[in-house]
């Protein structure tokens, strides 16, 4: 079994994929209990994932391995018409559908402690379109047509979180993680920003293959009963000081940086009969704080707002709070049934739209559906199905003289998981 644990956790490594997450960049969820409640459920999901949003919670989970793999498709576009002869209709999606495994493993250490290992992409984007939309930018000519050079970008962020939860008392439990993580990015067909940085060059801005990126944060969190039935917790995730992307130092703000925002998530789970569960959650995301994801793109930069600098153009997202309610129905011994709806204000302003066209991330909804069933060797199968529901944001285009609503991004998401559960206690 420790073989096959370490290969299983090789393996959900290397095969970690890039995607577009669906909060923000964020996945909607940890774990395929909680995807199919719409990301809820952090004092109740019974699997090593929850430690993701909250980690004092494994100390219900007991000793076990959950080896999951999604499939996620999201459909993005964009509607532009301030770029002169390029105008119309551009899809996003020649790479659109991705694979994402997740792997968690946990141990009663004793009574009292319970210590974790999860593997998990925390989210990402990823955008490629087959034409080069940013075009008749400071002085250059426009292309006639769309042909040749694609734009896009690539970035995934991996999770590496070793996890100790303790429970203090009969009600009470605490939990700490190590988050170890890893992000890589590229980006291409952004040669018409050259002008907007310091150089006045792509040496440090597009098509220029992937960097990489390593980095720490710290995860907390607690959990209460209140009474037999209802459970409460909260959780916080700092920001992670990820290592720059030196190949992109002229892209993202502060010469490259591009840290993971810290986060807040407040659960409750509430036993309204023996077979029905409902769990609530909210989750606040801090975009706000890390300038490369915040800073506004809108205008032509003035000296000291060149791309790259401190205070050069970002992606000019606010913050992000999310609020998710999650249904559990035991339908028999064997078969728990789930389902979820969750919302939250997509982060990209009106006047942001520019530098988004590569980075949509404006869902807003989601629905979600899932099961486990306990087999009779008492493993388990669990599986959910996610769909978001299409978005758009229209933006003044003020950088390429565009006017009212001269760009429109849109996107919808759907993706379907399972999860296999060997218990081994």
């Amino acid at each position: 079994m420790k073989t096959r644990i370490l290969v299983a956790a090789i393996a959900t490594a290397l095969a970690a994929a890039p995607a577009f997450a669906t909060n923000g960049y964020f996945s909607h969820g940890y774990g395929g209990k909680s995807k199919g409640m719409a990301g809820a459920g952090s004092v109740m999901s019974k699997e090593v994932l929850v430690g993701a949003t909250n980690p004092a919670s494994i100390t219900e989970v007991g000793d076990r391995v959950d080896l999951g793999l999604e499939l996620f498709s999201p459909d993005r576009e964009a509607d532009v018409t301030a770029y002169n002869t390029l105008n119309g209709n551009f899809n996003g999606n020649e790479t659109d559908l991705f694979a994402i495994p997740d792997f968690g493993y946990s141990k009663k250490l004793n009574d009292d402690v319970t210590a974790a290992f999860l593997m998990y992409g925390n989210g990402g984007m990823n955008t490629e379109y087959n034409c080069g939309i940013y075009s008749s930018r400071v002085g250059l000519p426009p292309p006639t047509s769309c042909t040749g050079q694609k734009t896009g970008v690539d970035m995934m962020q991996l999770i590496i979180a070793p996890t100790v939860a303790w429970e203090i008392n009969d009600d009470n439990s605490i939990g700490v993680a190590l988050n170890i993580a890893y992000q890589r990015f590229k980006s291409y067909g952004l040669s018409d920003f050259s002008g907007y940085t310091n150089s006045g060059t792509t040496n440090n801005l597009t098509d220029l293959g992937y960097d990489d990126s390593y980095g720490i944060g710290a995860k907390v969190g607690w959990t209460g009963e209140v009474s037999e039935r209802l459970t409460v917790g909260a959780a916080y995730t700092s920001r992670t000081y990820m290592q720059k992307f030196d190949k992109y130092k002229e892209l993202f703000a502060e010469q490259g940086d591009f840290d993971i925002p810290a986060s807040i998530n407040l659960g409750l789970a509430f036993q309204a009969s023996p077979e029905l569960a409902v769990a609530f959650d909210v989750q606040h995301i801090f975009y706000s704080d890390v300038k490369s994801i915040a800073n506004a793109n809108s205008g032509v930069p003035a000296d000291g707002t060149e791309l790259g600098n401190d205070n050069g153009k970002g992606f000019g997202w606010e913050d992000m709070t999310i609020f998710k309610l999650g249904l559990e129905y035991k339908a028999s011994e064997d078969l728990v049934l789930r389902a979820g709806y969750s919302h939250g204000n997509q982060p990209i302003g009106a006047n942001d739209t520019d530098f988004n066209l590569i980075a949509p991330a404006v869902i807003e909804d989601h629905a979600t559906i899932g099961f486990t069933y306990t087999l009779d060797s008492g493993n388990e199968v669990t599986g959910f199905y996610m769909h978001a529901f299409e978005n758009s944001v229209s933006g003044d285009n003020v950088a390429n003289g565009g006017g009212d609503d001269a760009d429109k991004i849109t996107m919808n998401q759907n993706s379907v998981g399972v999860t296999y559960t060997w218990k081994l206690d």
